[in-house]
């Protein structure tokens, strides 16, 4: 598998239009921001696919695998940066341990990041003027985009808190973070995350194990992989036209009837009524 380097500590590149993604499934030893300017398809992150859409923004981290599977040409703005960009960033620096954190720390899973509606749209405008920028190259311009770039991963950083347990943050105990790692990871593999194979993983006992997490994330273990599920189902309820026994299948769920009863008793509706709602609040084309 061809792996990237980059040897500066930002670089910004727009693809001509495409109607087939000119590089099989590859990863990179940088960050990678890629915002859809125009097309759709299907975007593969480590060998899981969502659908993809004008104004969706993704992160792909050091060691991510993927690739585009091109169904409308399709138009993309990448934004490549590596952790010395991170260090020497600007913004004051309990923003940069923030971007920091959230960066290594988060799962980088398929599907657009930014969950706010108000988001998407300061996103469209700076990404936008980050193309004029590169393009026109006029005065100030590379301390123009250094600025569209910090704001842009400040937007990231609120986006993927929401998926993070509320008490955790640059402070948690760093073997905590790599247990929510490979909860994340391996969330589709019941027998990978039950308390006893994860407190093989990592050498803690199983007794000790369900008092640590809780400690470090103000949830039980279980409560976690319950509620991170349920937010990757309304990811690909919103992100997808997958059938429901599909998402089961793909989540480790029993089936499709345990996905819904969960589903409904946490949401109120059933899942195919969560992805109706959402569908009518979609502006009209």
């Amino acid at each position: 598998m061809v792996k990237s380097h980059l040897y500066e500590p930002f670089e910004i590149a727009v693809s001509e239009p495409m109607d087939e993604c000119p590089r099989p499934i590859h990863s990179h030893s940088f960050f990678e921001l890629i915002y859809v300017v125009s097309g759709t398809g299907k975007h593969f992150v480590n060998e899981s696919g969502l659908e993809y859409a004008p104004g969706n923004l993704f992160l792909i981290g050091p060691d991510d695998t993927h690739h585009f599977d091109i169904q409308e040409q399709t138009t993309l703005l990448f934004v490549r940066f590596n952790e010395s960009y991170i260090g020497s960033s600007k913004v004051q620096e309990r923003s940069r341990q923030s971007i920091a954190y959230i960066l290594k720390n988060a799962n980088h899973q398929p599907g657009c990041l930014l969950r706010y509606e108000g988001d998407q749209i300061v996103a469209k405008s700076i990404m936008e003027a980050v193309m004029r920028e590169h393009e026109e190259r006029s005065f100030y311009h590379q301390e123009l985009l250094l600025q569209f770039i910090d704001t842009v991963l400040m937007l990231i950083v609120r986006n993927i808190t929401t998926l993070l347990p509320e008490k955790v943050n640059e402070n948690t105990a760093e073997k905590a973070l790599e247990i929510l790692q490979y909860v994340q990871t391996n969330i589709a593999s019941p027998e990978k995350i039950r308390a006893k194979a994860i407190s093989r993983q990592f050498g803690i006992s199983e007794h000790y194990l369900g008092r640590y997490f809780k400690k470090q994330t103000n949830e039980t273990l279980q409560e976690y992989i319950i509620h991170y599920k349920l937010r990757m189902v309304k990811s690909r309820l919103l992100h997808s036209n997958m059938r429901m026994n599909e998402i089961a299948d793909g989540l480790g769920f029993t089936d499709k009837s345990h996905l819904n009863r969960l589903f409904k008793k946490h949401n109120g509706v059933s899942p195919a009524q969560y992805r109706k709602q959402q569908q009518m609040l979609l502006p009209k084309s």
